[in-house]
C-alpha cells in the first residue's frame, strides 16, 4: 500500500514548519506549498513576504521536501477582502480570518493540492479532527491558549475528511522545542498577528486607503456631542484605543468605549467605564453553519463571541430563518458582523454571524 501524499501549507512560521516535520515522522509522503494571497503595496509588506518565502524554502530544504509556490491573491481579493470591505461599509465588523479559512485555505488551496496529487492537506492550526463512523468532528486544540477552532468553524464534513492538523495534540511551547531540537530556522520566529495574509497594520489607516471617510458625531448616552468621528466603518464595538477623547468631556477619569454604531444617523455612541450599554444577554444571527447534523433545538451549549474568549453558557432557540442565542450571563461588546461559535465540551458544533444584540 502506497503512502498517503500530504501537501502542507508552509507559511514560513514555526507552526507550519513543525507540522511538516511531524508528518514526515508519521510516515507520510510530504510536499509543501507556500501561498501568496496579498499583493504587497508597500516596502514593509514586500520584505515580510520575501522573508516568509525564504524561511519556508529553508525549512523545506532542511526537511527534504518539495516546496510549491502559488499566488492566490485574486481569489483572496474576490472571496475574502471584497466582502471584508463591504461589511465595514455597512458599519459592521467582519472576521476575515474565518472567511479566509473557508474560501482560501480549505477550498482554493485544497483544490490545488488535490490537483497536484495530494490525498489530503495539512496546516499548522491548533485544532483536532476525529472521525466516528464517517462523521467528522472538529475539536479544540489541547493547548487552550492557542486553540484555533473558532477560526475553523465554517469547515464541513468534506474539508475535515481531507485535512490534517498535526499540532492539535501538543502545546505551542512544545512546538518551539521541537523546532529547536531539529534545527529549524523558524524555531524562535515571532508569531504573525493581524488580518489573515495582510498582517499587522494600523487598522483604521489601512481601511481608509480603501473606504471613503464619512464624518459624523461621537455622542454620549444623553446625545451630547463629544467630538467628530471619521466614519463608522473605522470603529468597532467595545473599542477603547484610538478614540482620542481626553479630559474635559466628563467629570469622570474613566476611559471611553464605543457602545454602538447608529447607522441611520451616522452617530458613534461612546460611554465611560464598564457601562451597562456595553452589555447584552441575547443576540440573533444569520448564515448558520453546522459541522455535523443539524442539532435539536432548543440547544443548551457554550459559545464564544470572539477569539480567546472563555466559553459562555447559552441556549440556542430556532426561529423561522435565524437562531436566537440567550446567554446565562450578559456579554460585553457583542459585535454585529463578528462570528459566534458554538461548542459542546471540546467539540466545535459550528457557528453563525451576529446580526443584532438585545436584552431579554
Amino acid at each position: 500500500m502506497s503512502k498517503q501524499k500530504i501537501i502542507v501549507g508552509l507559511s514560513g512560521g514555526v507552526d507550519s514548519s513543525v507540522a511538516t516535520l511531524m508528518l514526515l515522522q508519521q510516515g507520510y509522503e510530504v510536499e509543501a506549498l507556500f501561498m501568496k494571497n496579498w499583493e504587497e503595496d508597500d516596502t514593509n509588506d514586500v520584505c515580510t513576504a520575501e522573508q516568509d518565502l525564504s524561511d519556508a524554502q529553508k525549512v523545506a530544504d532542511k526537511l527534504g521536501v518539495k516546496l510549491h509556490t502559488v499566488n492566490f491573491s485574486a481569489d483572496y481579493w474576490e472571496d475574502v477582502f471584497a466582502d471584508f470591505l463591504q461589511q465595514h461599509k455597512k458599519g459592521r465588523t467582519p472576521n476575515p480570518d474565518v472567511l479566509c479559512n473557508q474560501k482560501i485555505k480549505f477550498k482554493v488551496f485544497l483544490e490545488y493540492a488535490l490537483a497536484l496529487g495530494a490525498d489530503k492537506i495539512a496546516t499548522g492550526h491548533y485544532a483536532r479532527i476525529t472521525n466516528n463512523d464517517n462523521a467528522y468532528q472538529l475539536k479544540v486544540g489541547l493547548d487552550n491558549n492557542k486553540d484555533q477552532s473558532y477560526f475553523l468553524h465554517l469547515l464541513g464534513q468534506y474539508q475535515l475528511s481531507k485535512s490534517l492538523f498535526p499540532l492539535g495534540d501538543i502545546s505551542k511551547t512544545r512546538v518551539r522545542e521541537i523546532a529547536a531540537q531539529h534545527g529549524l530556522i523558524t524555531a524562535d520566529k515571532k508569531d504573525s498577528t493581524g488580518i489573515c495574509f495582510i498582517g499587522e497594520r494600523n487598522f483604521s489607516e489601512f481601511l481608509q486607503t480603501y473606504l471613503p471617510k464619512q464624518p459624523g458625531n461621537m455622542v454620549d448616552e444623553n446625545g451630547q456631542f463629544i467630538k467628530p468621528h471619521q466614519g463608522l466603518a473605522f470603529y468597532t464595538i467595545g473599542q477603547r484605543k484610538g478614540l482620542e477623547i481626553g479630559g474635559g468631556f466628563s467629570d469622570s477619569p474613566e476611559p471611553w468605549f464605543v457602545a454602538d454604531k447608529r447607522i441611520e444617523s451616522n452617530e458613534l455612541l461612546v460611554v465611560q467605564g464598564d457601562h451597562s450599554l456595553l452589555y447584552h444577554n441575547a443576540l440573533t444571527t444569520s448564515k448558520q453553519h453546522w459541522i455535523g447534523d443539524l442539532p435539536d433545538f432548543p440547544l443548551k451549549c457554550q459559545a464564544k463571541i470572539r477569539y480567546r474568549q472563555a466559553s459562555q453558557t447559552c441556549e440556542i432557540i430556532k426561529n423561522a430563518d435565524s437562531i436566537k442565542v440567550i446567554f446565562k450571563q450578559p456579554q460585553r461588546a457583542i459585535t454585529p458582523g463578528q462570528s459566534i461559535v458554538f461548542y459542546q465540551d471540546d467539540v466545535c458544533l459550528g457557528g453563525a454571524i451576529i446580526e443584532q444584540r438585545n436584552n431579554e
